[in-house]
């Protein structure tokens, strides 16, 4: 047996097995196997993770229509030291038909993120014979089935029109492609990495570029398998040509494994994208405050009604108020409509009475779209994005078109905008709503300019830096909100908003699961849940409170627009309710807390529990349909007597637990919220 060894617990080991040789790497509690045939195990070395799984697989491979490169034999392995990072290159080759194709594998470690691995995977064709390459695929690893009943779960971040939960268990016959590109006319994009964990802990793989691309990460499980798998596949809308000497290279990549949920390796995804230079723009104070918006109202509100409801926002609590979609002649044409027959003063007028209620304006916004018979399209048609047959390509929900973000035309028409609102009509933030936003399709507009189609697809997050500098230009505070309705946020538009949204959840489950992604992605955000009456029963604060929320409501009074369908008016009973619960919101400011997501597992830990620490105090948030007396840990105590408040009850229950064995007995429905500190 031959070792080497290259410090920091790190360890590169060469030795033989059958007739073989075989590669291990090491980097905190990752084992990387990799046998002749080039493939691949994952092991954990952490206590509690049992083996995901038992033999080698083929993980990472090359598909052509004359053949499947799965298997290389290892040929060549060299190791090197870059700065603090622990560097192993390996060549092998595959040799079948009379094709030869080269792969070259790098594998890079660092101490600083522990756990994880990073790859640069290419291929190169050394023989005489041209393959037409279909795709390519990236860490094909799988997670077996514990022996309990509990499920595999899994991350999967990705957007279409079924707006489905970012967390899903995966159970036998269960398949979703997770492609990161356009699914439906208005949706695409996501976060660039899927998750699959057991109780005792899980696999994460990603992509690491800088841009984003167009590839999928498949989650599958066979109705006899036994084991989940997932993947990255990269899929031509038209074959490579691969010819001699021809490479191929993949996108980079990491495998990182964890105990718990998705929080820890997301966070570290999140923050070796920022040392490798993706910045995210500052935290703004100004986010955290409560949130009216006049959506209740719906497309037709009026000046009056918004002003007319304004005594009662300040008087419950709220600070923002949004002014929502209605005030436009259309989509694409953002001068007012005829309801505003002051024009700009109109809309200055909204903002400045919202202002002197001591209230914060903000105004609604769909960019990137305009309607087919605006005014803007017939002004300047260059604008729009064009499909590979030259049509425009379709926004279903706006019924308008898309207009390509780096286009000169929608740039500078864009830029203009954002100085008419906040300048102009003097409103202090923008939340930019829709779908679309996330992701748009490949551009063949030739006013374009790009250098390839898909040039639109990968800077799309330029045109949201944009329009964040260029809004604080006028407005150095401004909070600026990107809501892509229901949509697994693309997270390269990330770091040019500093508000995300829960952004049209379906449900209390989907306000709290987005809220803990977007606390793992983010080391500071302030994370907005979207209107209470979009959550369970249309009541659920406990939810946007307990797990650190900006609070949010489209409620009307003292009566409903005569236009809209749903009430939204705040009666006697819902008043009482308001004023408690943005008053307990703006008592504690949760959402400014440290959020402790490594605490408890969102899925396996029952109830489902969230942690924040603020001010020295600890506050827990229980969720369940009931919960009868049985034990709770209350995690991250120490060794002392504490008390536990029950914060939002109205009968003031007070009690003391012993830090050495943190076990509460609570009975409750739906939430149970807390606050622990130490016993003077």
């Amino acid at each position: 047996m031959k070792i080497l060894k290259l410090g920091f617990s790190i360890l590169m080991m060469l030795f033989m097995f059958g007739c073989g040789s075989k590669v291990e790497i090491t980097n905190g509690d990752l084992v990387i196997q990799i046998n002749d045939k080039m493939q691949m195990k994952v092991l954990s070395t952490n206590k509690q993770t049992q083996a995901y799984y038992s033999d080698f697989v083929t993980s990472d491979y090359l598909v052509a229509r004359e053949f499947k490169a799965d298997k290389f034999l290892l040929s060549d392995i060299r190791s090197h030291v870059e700065g603090e990072n622990k560097v192993f290159e390996l060549v092998g080759v595959y040799n079948k038909d009379g094709f030869e194709i080269e792969k070259h594998v790098t594998i890079t470690i660092s101490e600083k993120f522990a756990n994880s691995a990073y790859f640069d995977i290419k291929y190169v064709n050394k023989g005489e014979k041209t393959a037409t390459v279909t795709s390519w695929v990236n860490h094909h690893l799988r997670v077996k089935q514990s022996k309990t009943d509990n499920p595999i779960w899994s991350l999967q971040t990705t957007s279409t029109i079924r707006r489905d939960d970012w967390v899903l268990p995966v159970v036998p016959g269960f398949y979703q492609k997770n492609f990161m590109g356009m699914n439906n006319s208005d949706y695409g994009g996501g976060i660039p990495v899927v998750n699959l964990w057991r109780e005792d802990g899980g696999i994460m793989i990603g992509v690491t570029e800088m841009t984003p691309k167009l590839f999928s990460t498949p989650v599958e499980m066979g109705l006899y398998d036994g084991y989940a798998s997932m993947s990255i596949l990269k899929e031509y809308d038209n074959v490579r040509t691969f010819k001699t000497d021809d490479v191929i290279e993949t996108y980079s990549s990491f495998i990182t494994v964890h105990t718990g949920d998705f929080f820890d390796p997301l966070k570290k995804f999140s923050h070796y994208m920022q040392a490798q230079g993706l910045e995210f723009v500052d935290s703004e104070p100004l986010a955290y405050e409560a949130v009216w918006c006049a959506w209740g109202y719906e497309r037709t509100f009026t000046i009056e009604e918004v002003i007319g409801t304004l005594p009662k926002v300040k008087e419950l609590g709220f600070k923002w108020v949004d002014v929502d979609d209605g005030f436009q002649k259309s989509i694409g044409d953002w001068e007012p409509n005829d309801r505003f027959p002051g024009g700009n003063k109109d809309m200055r007028r909204l903002a400045d009475a919202i202002r002197a209620h001591g209230l914060r304006p903000k105004l609604w916004w769909a960019p990137l779209a305009a309607h087919p018979s605006s005014e803007i399209l017939a002004k300047v048609p260059e604008m729009q994005l064009r499909t590979r047959h030259s049509t425009p390509q379709y926004i279903t929900w706006w019924n308008s078109y898309y207009l390509s973000p780096v286009n000169p035309y929608t740039q500078a028409y864009t830029r203009d905008l954002v100085e008419l609102f906040l300048d102009t009509w003097d409103f202090d933030g923008l939340k930019m709503d829709g779908q679309h936003l996330n992701a748009v399709a490949p551009d063949y507009n030739s006013h374009s300019g790009l250098s390839y189609p898909e040039q639109a697809f990968e800077e799309l997050p330029m045109f949201f830096k944009d329009i964040y500098e260029t809004a604080i230009k006028y407005k150095p505070n401004a909070v600026i909100q990107n809501c892509p309705c229901g949509c697994a946020m693309n997270f390269f538009n990330m770091p040019y908003m500093n508000q995300a949204v829960s952004s049209d959840p379906t449900s209390s489950w989907q306000i709290r699961l987005k809220g803990k992604v977007y606390r793992a992605i983010f080391d500071e955000i302030a994370y907005y849940a979207d209107h209470v009456e979009l959550s369970d029963n249309g009541d659920d604060f406990p939810t946007q409170i307990g797990i650190g929320a900006v609070v949010g409501s489209k409620f009307t009074w003292p009566k409903d627009n005569p236009n809209v369908e749903k009430s939204y008016l705040l009666t006697p009973e819902k008043e009482v309710l308001y004023k408690k619960w943005v008053g307990i919101y703006n008592e504690k400011m949760l959402s400014k807390g440290d959020y402790l997501g490594s605490l408890y597992d969102l899925t396996f830990d029952k109830p489902e529990t969230h942690a924040i620490h603020k001010d020295g105090k600890m506050y827990y948030a229980f969720y369940a349909e009931e919960w009868n007396g049985e034990p709770i840990e209350l995690r991250g105590l120490n060794n002392q007597t504490y008390v536990v408040n029950e914060y939002t009850n109205d009968e003031g229950v007070v009690y003391e637990v012993d830090g050495s064995n943190p076990i509460i007995h609570p009975t409750f429905k739906r939430a149970y919220l807390i606050e622990v500190y130490p016993k003077q």
